[in-house]
């Protein structure tokens, strides 16, 4: 009985040496980055995106933001999106002054400088898309406007952006580039109440974005012109420092940025950053 007592403890003893040497290996392979770690990880453990997420954009991402806005809400369900459009300097003021929001989508850089200078975005902001002039007039272009030079006809109710209105200085930009010279019935604080100028027969023409004559179907003509090839602007996105719903208001944000996105964008008639 003594021989086979011994040879079990040694047997036993073997075993405990091999379970020890096993947990050893299992030990080192969960430690490093391999993929034995990742899948132990529970599926579905990516935190769950709720509440509103407050977009201020300027006035011409209105259809396309919009668009994206309810595709955001359907892929992350308890999500809101939020949007305030307008004129980029006075959006940029609003958010400077104290105003809520996450993220801030602008016209051009010089206005997003407004907010990046008082030190409320978080981070760097990055170009998603570009927008060119185009020139509408009333459907079927009864004038015959075929050039920018055209709007300085005294006898054309033409209307413009304010200047401080990233359409506003691109389109003085096109007029300065081309020696040109015209004096607008108005100034619009952003591009939709300068298109509206024009959709209600109130003016005759409307220096705008081209993505805004596209969204206004046939109830404007568009005439493009080489000028605006001068006035080509940049449209910047940033996360703001203060945001209420930072997460959920980064994933927009990248949501704008990915393949999708840029495809509602360059469908509106945007242009590649």
């Amino acid at each position: 009985m003594t021989r086979p007592a011994r040879r079990t403890r040694r047997l036993s003893q073997a075993g405990g040496l091999g379970a020890a040497a096993l947990l050893a290996l299992s030990a080192c392979g969960s430690s490093g980055s391999g993929s034995s770690s990742d899948a132990s990880a529970p599926a579905g453990s990516a935190k769950k995106l709720s509440g509103t997420v407050n977009v201020f954009a300027a006035a011409s991402l209105t259809e396309s933001f919009t668009t994206l806005g309810k595709r955001f809400e359907k892929e992350h369900p308890g999500t809101k999106v939020t949007f305030n459009f307008g004129g980029s300097d006075s959006l940029a003021a609003g958010i400077t002054g104290g105003a809520p929001a996450d993220v801030f989508a602008a016209a051009s850089p010089k206005t997003m400088k407004i907010v990046t200078d008082r030190g409320d975005a978080s981070g760097e902001p990055t170009t998603f898309v570009r927008n060119r002039l185009e020139i509408a007039t009333l459907p079927g272009n009864p004038d015959k406007v075929t050039s920018l030079k055209d709007l300085t006809d005294s006898d054309l109710k033409v209307v413009l952006c304010d200047k401080a209105v990233p359409c506003g200085s691109a389109a003085q930009t096109a007029l300065d580039a081309s020696e040109l010279r015209l004096t607008p019935v108005s100034y619009e604080q952003d591009v939709k109440s300068a298109l509206t100028k024009v959709e209600l027969k109130e003016a005759d023409a409307a220096v705008v974005y081209r993505t805004d004559v596209k969204a206004a179907g046939d109830k404007v003509a568009g005439v493009d012109f080489p000028e605006a090839a001068d006035a080509v602007n940049d449209y910047p996105i940033a996360l703001l420092k203060d945001a209420p719903n930072a997460e959920a208001a980064k994933a927009f944000i990248a949501l704008v940025a990915s393949d999708a996105g840029q495809k509602v964008l360059a469908e509106a008639g945007f242009l590649k950053p």
